[in-house]
């Protein structure tokens, strides 16, 4: 170790007003001391700092750099010193000696001892169960069960420390907004991405205060009246629509900045799904351009039994067989025969069956909310596209035999268009709660927490996978610790604007327990897992496709392909052979904490890879940023253009479908339109969705997209590492005109075509705000 060196001229450049203010200072060292592998930070100051870099000048060896981009506490506050390493990377069995310690001592600091409440300037990463969603201490409506452990298996969050409730001490204390939850110090949003989280989160307040107004002003405008009504909230805004726009802001006392931009604030976008053709949402072959194209495109299978059949306990929820037969379908199979069909790779189907039954009992009883668990049928047409021939609808065996199952075909007449319509609006329902609490929220969010924990706890910064890692990590754990804070928590945005309501998180935990797999996450995986793929050497990616047109298959596989080269490079440079994996021990201790601690609850699972070979880890590997990144960002930043307008994807329904003799049939037969905006969301519930998932499609200008990196000429030293990065950076270039050339081309009608939108969500880059494309490096909203 050198001698302390204070900073120079601190003074001076107190009030320099500037995004990166640049100090040095100087060491005088001997001239064998060698090349500079680490410094230590002292702040003596009353505040804390943000340090992006470091560059040591003057020794033989050239420039030295040392990446940091992270928050340094005053002494008053954390009495150790910091500790930072320089940008060249080793593993842990060839760190110089005088590294050793240091190497060791800053992981023990980012682990801590597992006690006490953690402040908001701590650096400790730990692992706790799903055991603040609820409120208790407000009452029994708002207490949840815990998600983790052998009850409700879910995966670990990060640990926060806070006391327990006063009315349940296995719940932690509520900690609500404007108040922050815990996320290690470097975790938390730098100020340009808090910023544009801040503004939604406005306009969120806005979009909602206004309905709130409304509804309480008369007991007739809770719903939708007409569609004119929906369109209004585009064209009009809300102040204009109701009327009372001077009224409101005279009440409300906001900023003048607000006042004055008041008007654009509460008028919504125009989302994209109507943006170019507004009827497109009522055509079935939109309809099911969505299920391969649209917002969730990986419920889809391939139909090889039929009928379909549950895997659920036929003792608790009746017969297995599907209501389905063959003379539902037998007239749209174009002259086939239902087998021939199959054989010929024709039908498909998104199953939702499994997913809502056994909750349908809890859910239809919640005021307001009525499911049914769905099953849709899709044929093949000779022209490469996919049209609904059949919809499923299923109550519990408890409802009357008329009307626990139940099956929908497409219409002949007037009313069941009517009725149809109604089908489609619950399977779009049933598939945004699936799409919103298993595929985006656990199988990306939820389930990447652990491994992200763990890098932290086990792998040092200068690990060379951990710095692989780096840039997928980002803010994912902020915007976990955001969403168990006003998404996804008792009486939250979610449960507030979902069908399942206050049953949401149990079936995220029950997708978890009975479908959840780490080795079945990559793409290639769930493709053949779904039988919409099979593997075929002589194809580009190893696998062709059953569906030819898939646009998010087809593009999924140009970067998941992408991101497993890269990888391949890297990690054959550090591990040319097993020993060197086996003997890592940060790195198998990173594996094992993600597996063991992380996901505790499904340890034991024989199906979880071994890491004992760069082949294996390679696969671990691209897994994490495949679904940090690109299977992320297919989930996440359509769901404004799509799911804005409401009557296109309801995330809730009010009302089960009529029957002939059923009080409601009859008013249903006098206002068919009335009755479908009954059932879908109210007003309120409709804008509250649309501000939040506004701000959840939104782009910060801050974002760091898929082969970028900040600041690329420091975060490695290797040359070849560094060239074999710019290699991946061009090749998402290239995949991003592959794309736009693919959106451009006709025969492909899932993707082009008149009021056909062009499938983006998979192309790398984007400007700022709501896109409906881009891929970012890390989960980031």
């Amino acid at each position: 170790m050198s001698r302390e060196a204070a900073l120079q001229n601190w003074s001076e450049k107190l009030n320099v007003k500037s995004e990166i203010v640049q100090y040095t200072a100087e060491f005088t060292v001997d001239s064998s001391f060698g090349v500079p592998g680490a410094i230590t930070i002292s702040n003596k100051h009353q505040k804390e700092f943000f340090i992006q870099s470091m560059m040591v000048e003057g020794l033989a060896c050239g420039p030295v750099h040392f990446p940091c981009n992270s928050w340094v506490q005053s002494k008053k506050d954390h009495h150790g010193n910091r500790i930072f390493f320089s940008n060249q990377s080793y593993l842990p069995s060839e760190t110089p000696a005088g590294l050793r310690a240091l190497r060791e001592e800053e992981l023990r600091n980012l682990r801590g001892d597992g006690k006490g409440v953690r402040k908001l300037s701590d650096r400790i990463y730990d692992y706790d169960v799903y055991n603040d969603l609820g409120n208790p201490d407000r009452g029994i409506d708002f207490a949840r069960p815990t998600l983790g452990g052998s009850k409700i298996p879910y995966p670990r969050r990060c640990r926060t420390g806070r006391i327990s409730a006063d009315t349940d001490v296995h719940a932690e204390s509520r900690l609500e907004k404007p108040n922050p939850l815990y996320v290690p110090r470097d975790e938390q949003f730098e100020e340009t991405k808090m910023n544009t989280f801040s503004t939604g989160r406005l306009k969120a307040v806005l979009h909602n205060l206004l309905p709130s107004m409304k509804a309480s002003l008369s007991a007739n405008n809770k719903d939708f009246n007409c569609f004119s009504d929906i369109n209004s909230l585009y064209n009009e805004g809300l102040l204009l629509k109701v009327g009372l726009r001077d009224e409101l802001l005279k009440k409300f006392p906001l900023p003048r900045v607000f006042q004055e931009s008041s008007h654009g604030l509460l008028k919504y976008a125009i989302p994209k799904i109507v943006s170019k053709d507004k009827f497109a949402w009522l055509r079935d072959d939109e309809f099911a351009r969505q299920a391969v194209a649209g917002i969730n495109p990986v419920n889809i299978e391939r139909v090889t039994v039929f009928p379909p059949q549950s895997k659920l306990d036929p003792e608790i929820y009746g017969p297995l067989d599907s209501a389905l037969k063959e003379e539902h379908i037998l007239g749209n199979l174009n002259g086939m025969s239902v087998q021939q069909a199959i054989n010929e790779n024709k039908l498909f189907m998104v199953d939702f069956h499994d997913s809502y039954l056994p909750f349908l009992d809890k859910i239809n009883a919640l005021d307001g909310r009525k499911a049914y668990a769905t099953r849709t049928i899709y044929f093949l047409t000779p022209v490469g596209t996919l049209k609904p021939i059949a919809i499923e609808l299923t109550l519990p065996p408890g409802e009357p035999s008329s009307q626990s199952r139940r099956v929908v075909t497409p219409p002949a007449d007037a009313t069941t268009n009517w009725i149809w319509q109604l089908a489609k609006a619950h399977v779009s329902s049933n598939d945004a709660g699936v799409h919103q609490l298993v595929n985006h929220w656990l199988r990306t969010h939820a389930a990447m927490e652990p491994f992200i924990l763990a890098a932290h706890r086990q792998m040092s910064a200068m690990h060379p996978i951990f710095k692989l890692l780096d840039p997928h990590m980002r803010y994912t754990l902020e915007i976990n610790a955001l969403a168990r804070q006003n998404l996804i928590n008792a009486d939250g945005v979610i449960e507030s604007c979902f069908t399942p309501g206050r049953y949401c998180m149990e079936i995220s935990a029950a997708a978890y327990n009975s479908f959840w797999r780490f080795d079945q996450e990559s793409l290639p995986a769930d493709l053949i897992r779904r039988g919409m793929a099979v593997p075929d050497a002589s194809q580009p990616y190893g696998l062709r496709l059953v569906l030819e047109d898939y646009p998010y298959a087809a593009d999924g596989l140009m970067i998941w392909s992408a991101i497993e080269n890269w990888v391949r490079t890297y990690v054959n440079s550090y591990y040319p052979d097993a020993i060197l994996v086996c003997n890592d021990m940060e790195l198998q201790a990173w594996y094992s904490e993600s597996v063991n601690m992380g996901h505790a609850d499904l340890r034991h699972a024989d199906w979880w890879p071994t890491l004992e070979s760069p082949e294996d880890l390679i696969s671990i590997l691209t897994k994490i940023i495949w679904l940090s990144s690109a299977q992320h960002a297919a989930l996440n930043f359509g769901q404004y253009p799509y799911g804005g307008f409401i009557p296109n994807r309801p995330p809730l329904m009010r009302r089960l479908i009529p029957e002939e003799g059923d009080p409601e049939y009859t008013n249903f037969l006098a206002d068919p339109q009335k009755y479908f905006l009954s059932a879908l969301p109210s007003l309120l519930q409709a804008t509250k969705f649309m501000a939040v998932v506004d701000t959840l499609s939104t782009h910060s200008p801050d974002e760091e997209y898929l082969g970028e990196r900040q600041h690329p000429s420091v975060w490695s030293s290797n040359p070849k590492i560094i060239d074999a990065f710019c290699e991946f950076s061009a090749e998402m270039r290239r995949i991003e005109k592959e794309i736009h050339k693919r959106n451009s081309d006709p025969r492909l009608r899932n993707r082009c075509g008149a009021g056909v939108l062009p499938y983006e969500l998979l192309a790398p880059s984007s400007e700022p705000g709501v896109t409906c494309r881009g891929v970012p490096n890390s989960i980031s909203i």
